[in-house]
């Protein structure tokens, strides 16, 4: 797809009607600003992929209900990126519980798990990602439209359902929420030390 133009309101109505290719099209158009985001809310890149998988299933799945802002689906899927990211992280915590229940194996632990951690650890990064989940679902909308990827106030009004005003309104209070508990936290405060 790269350096040719696509017609994403053609695509889309193709991909209304069941045309997988160009479904396969529309993926390839914004697989890469999904999975930014995923990874921006997910610890490990892994953990991405899992989102990113589902939120195109999920595009396929509800590809009636996809909402267009300027021709383009992608702030619907930004906002169902972070939906199921929700999602995911309360079936994660469900399936470790889970296995704390049950008794711990006889062989040698895999350290894979441990390797995992190590290579995704980055305590500045850790932080902002707590101190966003720490955030109301329609701060993190807000924010993930308007500031990480950086669409209009009309633009994420429109993605969203709700006046221009509201949107200003909602990314001044988040903005001012997400400082507050960055500041609280000692890895954003003090240079993020590994």
């Amino acid at each position: 797809m790269r350096g040719i133009q696509l017609d994403e309101p053609a695509v889309l109505e193709r991909v209304r009607t069941g045309d997988a290719d160009a479904f396969g099209d529309l993926f390839d158009l914004h697989h890469d600003r999904v999975f930014r985001q995923a990874l921006r809310m997910t610890s490990s890149l892994h953990d991405a992929e899992d989102v990113t998988a589902v939120v195109f299933l999920e595009a396929w799945r509800k590809r009636d209900a996809m909402r267009e802002v300027n021709g383009s689906v992608i702030a619907w899927l930004l906002v169902m990126t972070n939906f199921v990211f929700r999602n995911y992280t309360r079936a994660s915590r469900r399936y470790r519980e889970g296995l704390g229940q049950l008794p711990p194996p006889e062989h040698a632990p895999d350290h894979a798990e441990a390797v995992d951690d190590r290579i995704d650890r980055d305590a500045r990064r850790s932080a902002l990602r707590a101190a966003l989940e720490q955030l109301p679902q329609r701060d993190q909308d807000i924010l993930t439209l308007c500031v990480l990827e950086e669409l209009s106030t009309a633009d994420a009004a429109t993605a969203l359902g709700v006046a221009r005003g509201t949107v200003k309104s909602r990314l001044s209070r988040a903005k001012a929420r997400l400082t507050e508990l960055l500041q609280q936290d000692p890895a954003m405060t003090n240079g993020g030390a590994r």
